[in-house]
């Protein structure tokens, strides 16, 4: 007899076995970029969101299926990063919706809380668009309604979804051209038919199963704090304290050595960073570890323990995404929160008045709970937040809805010249709802355009693209190809200023220089002299060059 329902132990097996087939195909979704530029990051936005779904249900140790189920959505909230992970925190959160108030969860059950979850998912967008994983998730849910009110044996009605799934995926390419042209399927949606096959794989196997450790990013991946993953922090709390130390004869049977030795050699098999030292009878103890119980055990053999210090070091990374003064700072009006790559742009924007700012952008996309944080350090009446990059604009709109008594406002600037455009228009003295309409008004009139380099060989939008050439990208598209950068820079500021504008600004990064920036700016005087010119150092990734045009 198969199995008619399941308990929240065996919901999170099947989270945990779905983080890891994501986990394990990581490199493949970032592949899948219909653009062949080196910013393909959906599937490490969907492994960082489903892991922090993991690790949450991981935590619950009840069987109560909606309480397991209420957890791995609040870890996808605040863990969601881009727009894939945000859709698919949505899809938890419907989910356990749906769960709510079971103990325990039929094929019934499950059909219905799938289809909250669709419902969920559609409504978190503003402009929903089929071949997406957002189409994905409606086929997991019209699938799972098909089987479960004649198919009692959820094992059977999870394959029957995996199918149906799989099968939308495969039709994607014929609802989005850019996926046909590009000769793949969308990211997001397999994305999710890989969480389907790694559940279904825990559901028919017997047994706890691990989560596996997030692989290495690759490429230039994201640097700093914001992009450093609490997944490499091996022991969690930093644990430090005092033995003062009984007397030798005193001491327990069995530990009469020692307690120097004993704890130096003790204290490596649960943790690192260790440091054991014995003056003037204290021992100075400090160690990381997963057990602070542990160590703490084992010293109280040699004596009484004082000044117990343990810090949890992965809420305190979260804490050090950037570089902000501690929360008793005086409250202001208005502050502002940007999301940059680059210490040129960091630069730039503090120098503009930003208060905060989270080191994030193409392929190193902050987490809602990265934002969250730094949100709830900025002691300001309103908050602007600007995420300058339409991949994080979901993001930082999950993570002001998170925001627990804060005022957020996000201003959806799809790119740092728009960001900039923003600085510069910004009135603190004026009202909150007016501020934010001039910040809107001058973000549209910037044209961005981006120089980078492909990834890949395609044909896009009928342009014959190659591995290493220049990809000159204008307002998130295409617009031309080149061979060598200069001659991309100079052709994308002529196709930029076709209609005109009065102010250009050059912020050169990776793969570009100071003086190749001012042979641009050379090129930009003489052909058009009435131009104003700005010249930056914005030191940012994956893109030579940035420009705007106002």
């Amino acid at each position: 007899m198969g199995l008619i329902s399941i308990d929240g132990r065996i919901l999170k097996n099947m989270i945990v076995g779905g983080a890891n087939e994501v986990t394990e195909n990581t490199a493949s979704l970032n592949a899948l970029n219909v653009f062949p530029v080196p910013d393909g990051d959906t599937g490490t936005n969907m492994g960082h969101t489903v892991r922090a779904a993991a690790k949450e249900a991981i935590a619950q140790l009840t069987p109560n299926i909606a309480t397991v189920a209420k957890a791995a959505s609040n870890g996808a909230l605040r863990g969601a990063r881009g727009n894939s992970g945000v859709i698919l925190s949505q899809l938890f959160r419907g989910f356990a919706k749906g769960l709510e108030g079971k103990s325990v969860a039929n094929s019934e059950n499950l059909a219905e809380a799938l289809a909250k979850s669709s419902e969920m998912a559609y409504k978190a967008v503003m402009k929903p668009k089929e071949g997406t994983m957002l189409t994905i998730g409606r086929a997991m849910a019209e699938a799972a309604h098909e089987i479960a009110f004649d198919e009692d044996d959820i094992a059977e009605c999870l394959r029957f979804v995996v199918e149906k799934s799989d099968q939308m995926l495969a039709r994607t390419p014929q609802m989005l051209p850019a996926l046909k042209q590009a000769g793949v399927v969308d990211s997001g949606g397999m994305g999710i038919v890989l969480f389907l096959k790694g559940a279904l794989r825990a559901l028919e196997t017997k047994g706890d199963i691990s989560l596996l450790d997030q692989p290495a990013e690759t490429g230039e991946g994201a640097v700093g704090a914001a992009a450093f993953s609490t997944d490499d922090i091996k022991f969690a709390y930093c644990t430090e304290f005092l033995v003062e130390l009984c007397p030798k004869e005193n001491r327990k049977p069995g530990y009469s050595q020692n307690a120097e030795e004993v704890l130096r050699s003790y204290l490596p098999t649960i943790g690192d960073s260790v440091v054991a030292i014995e003056d003037a009878g204290l021992v100075k103890v400090h160690v990381h570890t997963n057990n602070p119980g542990n160590a703490l055990e084992k010293a109280m053999q040699f004596g009484m323990l004082i000044n117990i210090k343990i810090d949890n070091m992965k809420t305190q990374h979260s804490e050090l995404v950037t570089d902000f003064a501690t929360s008793s700072e005086p409250p202001k009006p208005l502050g502002i929160i940007a999301v940059v790559a680059g210490k040129g742009m960091e630069t730039l924007f503090k120098g503009l008045g930003a208060d905060r700012v989270i080191e994030g952008g193409q392929s190193m996309n902050p987490s809602a709970d990265d934002i969250v944080r730094v949100i709830d350090r900025l002691n300001a009446e309103n908050i602007i937040v600007l995420p300058n990059n339409k991949n994080i604009t979901l993001t930082a709109s999950q993570a002001a809805r998170l925001a627990k008594n804060k005022n957020v406002h996000v201003v959806p600037t799809k790119s740092i010249p728009q960001g900039v455009s923003c600085m510069v228009a910004n009135d603190e003295t004026a009202e909150i709802t007016d501020n934010i309409a001039g910040m809107t008004e001058a973000m549209e009139a910037v044209h961005s355009g981006q120089i980078t380099q492909a990834v890949r060989n395609t044909v896009l939008d009928g342009k014959k693209i190659k591995e290493g050439d220049y990809l000159c990208i204008y307002d998130g598209d295409i617009a031309l190809v080149k061979k060598d950068l200069q001659s991309a820079a100079r052709a994308l500021i002529d196709h930029m200023l076709k209609d005109g504008g009065d102010i250009v600004s050059i912020y050169h990064g990776e793969g570009a220089s100071a003086e190749s920036a001012e042979e641009l700016g050379a090129y930009l005087g003489e052909k058009y002299p009435m131009t104003e010119l700005e010249i930056y150092d914005g030191g940012q990734p994956l893109y030579s060059y940035i420009l705007s045009v106002e």
